[in-house]
């Protein structure tokens, strides 16, 4: 989730590798990447298990990917992201339908925050996730909130604009529960922003259709429209967002 190959001063490989994931390219990028070092194999299995999320296929890959990492992780930081991207993987799935691994996820993610220490370099990102998991399995608003501002001040701190882009997103999208317009029409509007700076592609289309939630007409059906020819553009990727974007069928009745 963070931004590694977003500024000029990364190395190419790490460009080429942040080029193709923003582009949803994740098998592309990970193949660039060496299998045989703890830091490249965690950013291999980061990788793949991001498209699950994104794409609802290629599990057996991430599972793959998932065991070399931890197996070659021997620090707690190590063993830390390794288990913060399983638990990462085991909500994918129960989130997708593909299996409840529910009980797998507070597992995993537990043990990362027992390894990462608070101001640790990937403590803002589980704290993100355990917000996911919060907001969309265990259906609890306020401790998502708390986990999102959390990971959004470590974001922050860390400068890490990418994760921001998320936690502002997903701030702004209990905002709009609770009915608190402005504020979610900034925070989506922060996301947006952030995204197009970065040029995260694959992140744009959501980004475009959160804020069209919070805009009154006709801006909304602009931005709408435009999250449609970028989602078509990637191949109907985020699969998730085709819902959030079909257009209503003419004559029904509105809830």
């Amino acid at each position: 989730m963070s931004g590694n190959g977003t500024t000029a001063g990364d190395d190419p490989l790490q460009t080429a590798v942040w080029r193709l994931r923003s582009r949803a390219c994740w098998a592309d990028a990970a193949a660039l990447l060496p299998a045989d070092t703890p830091t490249a194999s965690l950013q291999r299995a980061s990788l793949l298990v991001e498209r699950c999320l994104y794409t609802e296929r290629g599990w057996e890959e991430a599972e793959d990917a998932l065991r070399t990492a931890e197996a070659l992780a021997h620090t707690d930081e190590e063993r830390g992201a390794a288990a913060c991207e399983r638990g990462q993987l085991a909500y994918a799935a129960t989130l997708h339908g593909v299996r409840d691994r529910a009980d797998e996820a507070r597992a995993a993610l537990g043990r990362a925050a027992a390894l990462i220490p608070p101001g640790g370099a990937g403590r803002a990102l589980l704290d993100f996730r355990r917000g996911l998991l919060a907001e969309n399995l265990a259906r609890s608003p306020q401790a998502a909130r708390a986990a999102y501002r959390r990971a959004h001040a470590g974001a922050t701190a860390q400068a890490d604009p990418l994760l921001l882009s998320f936690t502002w997103r997903h701030l702004a999208g209990l905002a709009l529960r609770d009915g608190e317009l402005a504020e979610a029409r900034h925070g989506f509007a922060e996301s947006l922003r952030i995204r197009e700076e970065l040029g995260y592609l694959v992140g744009t289309a959501p980004a475009l259709a959160s804020l069209a939630d919070a805009e009154s007409e006709p801006e909304a059906s602009r931005l709408r429209e435009e999250a449609r020819r970028l989602f078509r553009l990637l191949g109907g990727v985020p699969t998730w967002l085709a819902r959030q974007l079909t257009p209503p069928t003419p004559g029904a009745a509105t809830a």
